[in-house]
Protein backbone atom coordinates (compact mmCIF):
# COMPACT_ATOMS: atom_id res chain seq x y z
CA UNK A 1 0.00 0.00 0.00
CA UNK A 2 1.64 3.09 -1.13
CA UNK A 3 0.35 6.26 0.92
CA UNK A 4 1.39 9.88 -0.14
CA UNK A 5 1.41 12.16 2.75
CA UNK A 6 1.07 16.19 2.03
CA UNK A 7 2.02 18.78 4.58
CA UNK A 8 3.23 22.21 3.96
CA UNK A 9 4.16 23.74 7.88
CA UNK A 10 6.23 22.95 10.42
CA UNK A 11 3.71 22.02 12.61
CA UNK A 12 2.17 18.96 10.29
CA UNK A 13 6.29 17.35 9.75
CA UNK A 14 5.58 17.12 13.64
CA UNK A 15 2.09 15.69 13.04
CA UNK A 16 3.36 13.64 10.49
CA UNK A 17 6.23 12.46 12.25
CA UNK A 18 4.32 10.67 14.41
CA UNK A 19 2.88 8.47 11.64
CA UNK A 20 6.04 7.54 9.78
CA UNK A 21 7.47 6.27 13.17
CA UNK A 22 4.29 3.82 13.69
CA UNK A 23 4.77 3.32 9.50
CA UNK A 24 8.51 2.25 9.95
CA UNK A 25 8.33 0.44 13.56
CA UNK A 26 5.37 -1.78 12.88
CA UNK A 27 4.47 -1.46 8.93
CA UNK A 28 7.42 -1.25 7.28
CA UNK A 29 6.37 -4.08 5.17
CA UNK A 30 3.27 -3.11 4.36
CA UNK A 31 2.81 0.89 3.44
CA UNK A 32 5.30 2.61 1.64
CA UNK A 33 5.01 6.07 2.93
CA UNK A 34 6.08 9.15 0.41
CA UNK A 35 6.19 12.44 1.88
CA UNK A 36 5.17 15.97 -0.17
CA UNK A 37 6.30 18.96 1.28
CA UNK A 38 4.70 21.98 -0.59
CA UNK A 39 6.67 25.00 1.07
CA UNK A 40 3.70 26.79 2.21
CA UNK A 41 5.31 28.10 5.38
CA UNK A 42 8.77 28.99 4.97
CA UNK A 43 10.40 28.29 8.30
CA UNK A 44 13.75 29.17 8.98
CA UNK A 45 13.77 26.71 11.83
CA UNK A 46 13.39 23.61 9.80
CA UNK A 47 16.83 22.70 8.64
CA UNK A 48 18.99 19.78 8.33
CA UNK A 49 18.42 20.04 12.64
CA UNK A 50 15.09 19.92 12.91
CA UNK A 51 14.59 16.64 10.65
CA UNK A 52 17.48 14.80 12.58
CA UNK A 53 17.30 15.77 16.28
CA UNK A 54 13.48 15.56 15.31
CA UNK A 55 13.88 12.41 13.83
CA UNK A 56 11.76 13.41 10.96
CA UNK A 57 11.86 11.68 7.62
CA UNK A 58 12.50 14.18 4.89
CA UNK A 59 10.42 14.80 2.12
CA UNK A 60 10.86 13.00 -1.29
CA UNK A 61 9.79 16.00 -2.53
CA UNK A 62 9.85 19.95 -1.78
CA UNK A 63 7.69 22.08 -3.99
CA UNK A 64 9.04 25.60 -2.58
CA UNK A 65 5.57 27.00 -3.23
CA UNK A 66 4.78 29.84 -0.65
CA UNK A 67 4.85 33.54 0.04
CA UNK A 68 1.61 34.21 -2.74
CA UNK A 69 -1.81 34.82 -2.46
CA UNK A 70 -4.33 32.44 -1.21
CA UNK A 71 -5.22 31.96 -5.34
CA UNK A 72 -2.15 31.57 -6.69
CA UNK A 73 -0.28 29.20 -3.74
CA UNK A 74 -3.10 26.66 -4.36
CA UNK A 75 -3.46 26.99 -8.00
CA UNK A 76 0.45 26.27 -8.08
CA UNK A 77 0.10 23.18 -5.70
CA UNK A 78 -2.57 21.42 -7.58
CA UNK A 79 -0.96 21.65 -11.12
CA UNK A 80 2.63 19.73 -9.25
CA UNK A 81 0.76 18.08 -6.92
CA UNK A 82 -1.17 16.25 -9.59
CA UNK A 83 2.00 15.74 -11.52
CA UNK A 84 3.27 14.11 -8.21
CA UNK A 85 0.16 11.77 -8.06
CA UNK A 86 -0.09 10.93 -11.42
CA UNK A 87 3.88 9.51 -11.11
CA UNK A 88 3.59 8.17 -8.12
CA UNK A 89 -0.14 6.26 -8.02
CA UNK A 90 -0.65 6.10 -4.91
CA UNK A 91 -2.95 4.05 -2.83
CA UNK A 92 -4.06 6.81 -0.35
CA UNK A 93 -3.49 10.74 0.38
CA UNK A 94 -3.11 11.42 3.81
CA UNK A 95 -3.54 15.30 4.87
CA UNK A 96 -3.47 17.38 7.95
CA UNK A 97 -5.79 19.89 9.63
CA UNK A 98 -6.50 22.92 7.16
CA UNK A 99 -3.62 24.76 5.12
CA UNK A 100 -3.56 25.51 1.33
CA UNK A 101 -2.11 22.73 1.30
CA UNK A 102 -4.14 20.10 2.86
CA UNK A 103 -6.88 21.57 0.46
CA UNK A 104 -4.96 21.76 -2.70
CA UNK A 105 -3.58 17.89 -1.86
CA UNK A 106 -7.81 17.42 -1.09
CA UNK A 107 -8.74 18.44 -4.43
CA UNK A 108 -6.24 17.07 -6.73
CA UNK A 109 -6.74 13.43 -5.34
CA UNK A 110 -10.50 13.81 -5.35
CA UNK A 111 -10.15 14.98 -9.09
CA UNK A 112 -7.78 11.85 -9.40
CA UNK A 113 -10.68 9.47 -7.58
CA UNK A 114 -8.00 8.56 -4.80
CA UNK A 115 -9.16 7.99 -1.44
CA UNK A 116 -8.26 10.77 1.28
CA UNK A 117 -7.39 10.19 4.62
CA UNK A 118 -8.31 13.52 6.44
CA UNK A 119 -6.50 14.25 10.32
CA UNK A 120 -8.10 16.47 12.86
CA UNK A 121 -11.35 16.07 10.36
CA UNK A 122 -14.51 18.00 11.55
CA UNK A 123 -13.03 20.75 13.39
CA UNK A 124 -15.12 23.70 13.31
CA UNK A 125 -15.19 27.22 14.41
CA UNK A 126 -18.16 28.39 12.69
CA UNK A 127 -16.73 31.13 10.98
CA UNK A 128 -16.24 31.02 7.24
CA UNK A 129 -14.37 34.41 6.99
CA UNK A 130 -11.51 32.38 8.65
CA UNK A 131 -9.34 30.89 5.72
CA UNK A 132 -8.55 27.65 7.88
CA UNK A 133 -12.16 27.19 7.92
CA UNK A 134 -12.94 27.37 4.13
CA UNK A 135 -10.21 24.66 3.65
CA UNK A 136 -11.34 22.33 6.75
CA UNK A 137 -14.67 22.01 5.30
CA UNK A 138 -13.87 21.42 1.57
CA UNK A 139 -10.71 18.91 2.72
CA UNK A 140 -13.89 16.66 4.37
CA UNK A 141 -16.51 16.92 1.95
CA UNK A 142 -14.13 15.41 -0.54
CA UNK A 143 -12.44 12.99 1.96
CA UNK A 144 -12.76 9.03 2.26
CA UNK A 145 -11.43 8.40 5.95
CA UNK A 146 -11.98 11.09 8.95
CA UNK A 147 -9.91 11.13 11.91
CA UNK A 148 -11.17 13.13 14.72
CA UNK A 149 -9.58 14.36 17.89
CA UNK A 150 -12.67 14.16 20.12
CA UNK A 151 -16.68 12.74 20.05
CA UNK A 152 -17.38 17.15 19.14
CA UNK A 153 -15.68 17.16 15.60
CA UNK A 154 -17.16 13.85 15.09
CA UNK A 155 -19.95 15.09 15.23
CA UNK A 156 -20.08 18.24 13.25
CA UNK A 157 -19.15 15.64 10.12
CA UNK A 158 -22.79 14.13 11.10
CA UNK A 159 -24.46 16.95 11.08
CA UNK A 160 -22.92 17.65 7.44
CA UNK A 161 -24.09 14.49 6.45
CA UNK A 162 -20.66 12.93 6.52
CA UNK A 163 -21.64 9.33 8.40
CA UNK A 164 -19.11 7.02 7.03
CA UNK A 165 -15.55 5.80 8.14
CA UNK A 166 -15.37 8.68 11.06
CA UNK A 167 -13.32 7.66 13.24
CA UNK A 168 -12.47 9.20 17.12
CA UNK A 169 -8.62 8.36 17.69
CA UNK A 170 -7.42 11.05 19.73
CA UNK A 171 -4.80 14.11 19.01
CA UNK A 172 -1.40 12.99 17.12
CA UNK A 173 -0.17 16.35 18.84
CA UNK A 174 -0.47 14.65 22.05
CA UNK A 175 1.73 11.89 20.44
CA UNK A 176 4.25 14.31 19.47
CA UNK A 177 4.28 16.02 22.86
CA UNK A 178 4.61 13.09 24.73
CA UNK A 179 7.71 11.50 22.40
CA UNK A 180 9.33 14.77 22.49
CA UNK A 181 9.21 15.90 25.87
CA UNK A 182 11.30 13.01 26.03
CA UNK A 183 13.85 13.76 23.95
CA UNK A 184 13.57 17.95 23.50
CA UNK A 185 16.86 19.72 23.94
CA UNK A 186 16.38 23.27 23.84
CA UNK A 187 18.82 26.45 23.48
CA UNK A 188 20.53 29.21 25.41
CA UNK A 189 18.05 31.22 23.54
CA UNK A 190 15.46 29.74 26.25
CA UNK A 191 17.24 28.87 29.57
CA UNK A 192 18.05 31.81 30.40
CA UNK A 193 14.75 33.32 30.69
CA UNK A 194 13.58 34.55 34.05
CA UNK A 195 12.00 31.39 36.27
CA UNK A 196 8.50 32.73 36.00
CA UNK A 197 6.69 34.03 33.27
CA UNK A 198 3.79 34.10 30.92
CA UNK A 199 3.78 33.08 27.25
CA UNK A 200 2.46 34.78 24.30
CA UNK A 201 2.61 34.11 20.90
CA UNK A 202 0.69 36.65 18.22
CA UNK A 203 0.21 35.68 14.79
CA UNK A 204 -2.98 35.46 13.03
CA UNK A 205 -4.22 37.55 9.95
CA UNK A 206 -6.73 38.74 11.81
CA UNK A 207 -5.01 40.37 14.61
CA UNK A 208 -1.72 41.07 13.08
CA UNK A 209 -3.30 42.83 10.03
CA UNK A 210 -6.22 44.99 11.78
CA UNK A 211 -4.19 47.89 13.73
CA UNK A 212 -6.50 48.37 16.62
CA UNK A 213 -7.00 44.83 17.23
CA UNK A 214 -2.49 44.72 17.26
CA UNK A 215 -3.25 47.83 19.64
CA UNK A 216 -5.61 46.54 22.13
CA UNK A 217 -3.42 43.20 22.52
CA UNK A 218 0.15 44.87 22.96
CA UNK A 219 -1.85 47.21 25.31
CA UNK A 220 -2.91 44.07 27.14
CA UNK A 221 0.38 42.32 26.98
CA UNK A 222 2.14 45.71 28.47
CA UNK A 223 0.05 46.14 31.21
CA UNK A 224 0.61 42.53 32.16
CA UNK A 225 4.56 42.90 31.87
CA UNK A 226 4.52 45.27 34.52
CA UNK A 227 3.52 42.53 37.01
CA UNK A 228 4.68 39.14 34.89
CA UNK A 229 7.46 38.91 32.18
CA UNK A 230 5.91 37.97 29.39
CA UNK A 231 7.98 36.14 26.90
CA UNK A 232 7.35 36.73 23.21
CA UNK A 233 8.86 34.83 19.91
CA UNK A 234 7.62 37.14 17.55
CA UNK A 235 6.52 36.01 14.28
CA UNK A 236 7.83 37.86 11.05
CA UNK A 237 4.74 39.29 9.80
CA UNK A 238 3.67 40.63 13.65
CA UNK A 239 7.18 42.11 13.89
CA UNK A 240 6.35 43.96 10.20
CA UNK A 241 2.71 44.87 11.18
CA UNK A 242 3.99 46.49 14.09
CA UNK A 243 6.62 48.90 12.57
CA UNK A 244 4.17 49.66 9.63
CA UNK A 245 1.43 50.66 12.43
CA UNK A 246 4.16 51.83 14.70
CA UNK A 247 2.99 50.57 17.51
CA UNK A 248 5.97 50.69 20.07
CA UNK A 249 6.56 47.57 22.11
CA UNK A 250 7.12 48.20 25.98
CA UNK A 251 10.75 47.09 27.35
CA UNK A 252 8.97 44.98 30.31
CA UNK A 253 8.13 42.49 27.00
CA UNK A 254 10.75 39.76 26.24
CA UNK A 255 11.13 39.26 22.42
CA UNK A 256 12.35 36.69 21.03
CA UNK A 257 13.20 35.41 17.38
CA UNK A 258 11.11 32.46 16.32
CA UNK A 259 11.91 29.70 18.15
CA UNK A 260 12.41 25.70 16.96
CA UNK A 261 9.67 23.69 18.38
CA UNK A 262 12.17 21.80 21.59
CA UNK A 263 12.51 25.71 22.58
CA UNK A 264 9.00 26.02 22.39
CA UNK A 265 7.99 23.01 24.14
CA UNK A 266 10.18 24.20 26.69
CA UNK A 267 8.58 27.74 27.24
CA UNK A 268 5.13 25.91 27.33
CA UNK A 269 6.58 23.27 30.21
CA UNK A 270 8.01 26.71 32.15
CA UNK A 271 5.36 29.07 31.77
CA UNK A 272 2.62 29.69 34.05
CA UNK A 273 0.15 31.32 31.06
CA UNK A 274 -0.40 31.05 27.62
CA UNK A 275 -1.99 33.72 25.70
CA UNK A 276 -2.71 33.29 21.95
CA UNK A 277 -3.80 33.31 19.12
CA UNK A 278 -2.64 30.25 17.37
CA UNK A 279 -4.81 27.07 17.15
CA UNK A 280 -2.31 24.08 18.03
CA UNK A 281 -0.56 26.23 20.94
CA UNK A 282 -4.26 26.24 22.49
CA UNK A 283 -3.58 22.17 22.91
CA UNK A 284 0.00 21.96 23.44
CA UNK A 285 -0.62 24.11 26.54
CA UNK A 286 -3.02 22.10 28.31
CA UNK A 287 -0.70 18.85 27.45
CA UNK A 288 1.61 20.92 29.91
CA UNK A 289 -1.48 21.72 32.22
CA UNK A 290 -0.96 25.31 31.48
CA UNK A 291 -4.67 27.94 31.53
CA UNK A 292 -4.72 29.52 27.87
CA UNK A 293 -5.87 33.22 26.87
CA UNK A 294 -7.12 32.68 23.46
CA UNK A 295 -6.49 35.83 21.61
CA UNK A 296 -9.71 35.05 19.33
CA UNK A 297 -13.41 35.17 18.79
CA UNK A 298 -13.47 31.85 18.14
CA UNK A 299 -11.54 28.32 18.43
CA UNK A 300 -11.89 24.96 17.19
CA UNK A 301 -11.16 23.68 20.17
CA UNK A 302 -13.77 23.88 22.00
CA UNK A 303 -13.21 21.25 24.49
CA UNK A 304 -10.86 23.85 26.30
CA UNK A 305 -13.29 26.22 26.75
CA UNK A 306 -15.81 23.88 28.21
CA UNK A 307 -13.76 22.75 30.72
CA UNK A 308 -12.45 26.36 31.55
CA UNK A 309 -9.07 25.99 31.41
CA UNK A 310 -9.00 28.64 28.51
CA UNK A 311 -11.31 31.45 27.45
CA UNK A 312 -11.65 33.38 24.63
CA UNK A 313 -10.79 37.39 24.66
CA UNK A 314 -11.42 38.62 20.70
CA UNK A 315 -7.99 40.85 20.83
CA UNK A 316 -9.78 42.82 23.70
CA UNK A 317 -7.49 44.67 26.29
CA UNK A 318 -10.27 44.53 29.21
CA UNK A 319 -11.10 40.78 28.38
CA UNK A 320 -7.42 39.80 27.62
CA UNK A 321 -6.65 41.15 31.47
CA UNK A 322 -9.81 39.70 33.17
CA UNK A 323 -9.01 36.28 31.98
CA UNK A 324 -5.27 36.45 32.92
CA UNK A 325 -6.58 37.04 36.40
CA UNK A 326 -9.50 34.41 36.43
CA UNK A 327 -7.24 31.72 34.78
CA UNK A 328 -3.80 32.35 36.69
CA UNK A 329 -6.43 31.19 39.88
CA UNK A 330 -6.27 27.28 37.73
CA UNK A 331 -4.41 25.04 39.41
CA UNK A 332 -6.19 21.57 38.55
CA UNK A 333 -6.47 20.01 34.77
CA UNK A 334 -8.90 17.98 33.36
CA UNK A 335 -6.94 14.46 32.17
CA UNK A 336 -7.32 12.72 28.42
CA UNK A 337 -9.86 15.32 27.08
CA UNK A 338 -7.71 14.67 23.32
CA UNK A 339 -7.10 10.72 23.59
CA UNK A 340 -4.14 8.35 25.21
CA UNK A 341 -0.95 9.27 23.49
CA UNK A 342 -1.83 6.99 20.76
CA UNK A 343 -3.34 8.33 18.17
CA UNK A 344 -1.32 7.51 15.73
CA UNK A 345 -1.18 4.02 16.19
CA UNK A 346 -4.78 3.84 15.57
CA UNK A 347 -5.08 5.90 12.86
CA UNK A 348 -2.13 3.52 10.97
CA UNK A 349 -3.97 0.32 12.27
CA UNK A 350 -7.38 1.42 10.62
CA UNK A 351 -5.26 2.18 7.06
CA UNK A 352 -3.15 -0.50 7.15
CA UNK A 353 -6.70 -2.57 6.89
CA UNK A 354 -8.17 -0.48 3.93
Amino acid sequence: MKILTVIGARPQFIKAATISRIISEQYNNVIDEVIVHTGQHYDQNMSEIFFTDMKIPKPKYSLNIGGKSHGEMTGEMLIELEKIMLGENPDMVLVYGDTNSTLAAALTASKLHIPISHIEAGMRAFNKRIPEEINRILTDHVSTYFFCTTDEPANNLRKEGLAENIYVVGDVMYDAVLFYKKIMKPTEKVTNLPADFYLATIHRQENTDDKKNLQEIFAALEEISLQKTVVLPLHPRTRKRLDNFDIIVGNNITILDPVGYFDMLYLLEKASLVLTDSGGLQKEAYYFNKPTVIMRDQTEWVDLTDKGVAQLTGANKNKILTSVEDLAKIYSFPENLYGDGHAAEKIVNILALE
